[in-house]
């Protein structure tokens, strides 16, 4: 039989079969170890093959080809992978100026691995409701930044359901996964999208500004107006896997853009002469913040984070 996995806890899969059926499936022994570095070798999203026990259990013994998906690298288990989702149409991370504050190093790091992947990627600025008009001004700069590049963004409130709407709109008859850290508003977002789903939530943390990670495992819904929804555990860090340093620049679009007009084709735009970036930079034509995350990661140092205190460190 044929399926999508519609939840992963990490031992049990929850699929979908090809008859609209659910199966609670394993992963048969030897297949889980086989060439295998992630820590979860299926992903939510992912088609696989499984056939059915006399308990009415199905184990999997085939993963289908995967069209993308989103994986990072565990800041606290640097060795560790971890595959977010597959198979997506659209990621959309949810970013909040504070209560939680998203960095931008977080925006990047996420940015680069689905361009990676080729994935459309739309900013959702959460909480619009909330902000004073100093703050909203920082939103709208923000977004201005990365709608510049040609990314996609859209202030929204899932308290009052500002652009509710145009969102459902975007993800109709898609396949979409809902990304970002705890407390951004992740399962409240959702159930302002499908009310039906009802899914779980808790308040923000006012000592620490922090979520409460309310969903503990990644899981897709089937949307009633067309499309799937993949609600993911919040990330506190996105390391980054796979990237060579002469690949960075093309999963930044801006500098992609500008890569054939620097002096040497293999320019990692650092302190090489007559590179394009560079001198776009120094004419506020590329945002400073984001060649100084390009740098971070390039040079492989850790993603900087907020700390309780709301100090940064890595």
């Amino acid at each position: 039989m044929n399926g999508v996995v519609y939840k992963s806890t990490g031992s049990w899969y929850s699929v979908k079969a090809e008859d609209g059926v659910f199966y609670q499936c394993r992963i048969k022994g030897r297949f889980r170890i086989k060439d295998i570095k992630n820590t979860n070798p299926i992903a939510v999203g992912d088609g696989v093959s499984f056939e059915l026990e006399k308990s009415g259990n199905g184990v999997i013994f085939d993963i289908h080809e995967r069209k993308n998906y989103i994986i990072r690298k565990s800041v606290n288990l640097s060795k560790q992978t971890h595959i977010i989702a597959s198979n997506i149409d659209i990621a959309f991370l949810v970013v909040t100026l504070n209560n939680p504050p998203t960095l931008t190093a977080f925006i990047d790091r996420f940015l680069v691995t689905a361009e990676a992947y080729s994935i459309r990627t739309i900013l959702l600025f959460n909480k619009i409701d909330t902000y004073t008009p100093e703050e909203l001004d920082e939103i709208k700069y923000l977004a201005a930044t990365y709608r510049q590049i040609g990314y996609e963004c859209l202030g929204i409130s899932a308290i009052t359901h500002k652009n509710i709407d145009k969102l459902k709109e975007l993800m109709q008859n898609n396949t979409c996964v809902i990304s970002g850290h705890s407390g951004v508003g992740k399962s409240t977002l959702i159930n302002a999208i499908a009310p039906e789903l009802n899914l779980k939530t808790a308040a923000l943390s006012v000592q620490f500004q922090q979520g409460q990670h309310t969903t503990t495992f990644a899981q897709m819904y089937d949307l009633d107006f067309g499309g799937r929804i993949i609600d993911t555990p919040g990330i506190k860090g996105f390391g980054m896997v796979d990237i060579e340093k002469e690949e960075l620049t093309d999963y930044f679009p801006e500098f992609f853009r500008l890569k054939s007009e620097c002096k040497f084709n293999n320019c990692l735009h650092i302190d090489e002469p007559k590179c394009a970036v560079k001198t776009a930079l120094e004419n506020d034509l590329i945002s400073w913040s984001r060649y100084k995350n390009y740098l971070q990661i390039l040079k492989g140092e850790e993603e900087h984070y907020r700390t309780d205190e709301g100090e940064e460190e890595s």
